[in-house]
């Protein structure tokens, strides 16, 4: 008999992960600082079953993605790029411009890049539905609502 005690680590199985459905008010918030939360609620870090290989995050509900704010000079200075694949196919635009034009893909940029790079990123960016206004088509779930700090 061993005095040491076998500690058993628990694993999350693919059949056994329920998903339930967030929701996330942008409005007034850092992009940063709202991307990161909004990727461990994705990943499911914040769920005391969260196993790494498995995909075992909540659905996660953006609204008001019009209304981040962002530190320093960053609407003037920050770039997001588009290539076509011909030359001279390249679009710049900055992050200012980007927000008028399509304010749901600046957050779902930003929560892409916080996500590991594997199949799985693919499999939780689809559990991601951003907005930008506040109404969503997703009453139905009763998603509950997280308040960020």
């Amino acid at each position: 008999m061993s005095i040491f005690k076998k500690i058993r680590t628990y694993v999350l199985k693919k059949e056994e992960v329920v998903r339930p459905w967030v929701l996330i008010d942008a409005k007034d918030q850092t992009l940063g600082r709202l991307a990161t939360r909004i990727s461990d609620v994705l990943r499911g870090k914040d769920l005391p079953t969260y196993t790494p290989h498995v995909d075992s995050g909540s659905f996660v509900i953006v609204i008001n993605a019009d209304k981040i704010k962002v530190t320093g000079k960053k609407l003037t200075q920050k770039m997001y790029y588009t290539y076509s694949g011909y030359a001279g196919g390249l679009k710049e635009r900055t992050l200012g411009e980007q927000l008028k034009r399509a304010p749901d893909k600046v957050i779902l940029h930003a929560v892409k890049g916080m996500l590991p790079k594997s199949k799985l990123a693919a499999a939780m960016l689809t559990k991601l539905k951003v907005f930008a206004g506040d109404q969503h088509p997703h009453a139905a779930q009763k998603p509950q609502t997280i308040t960020l700090s």
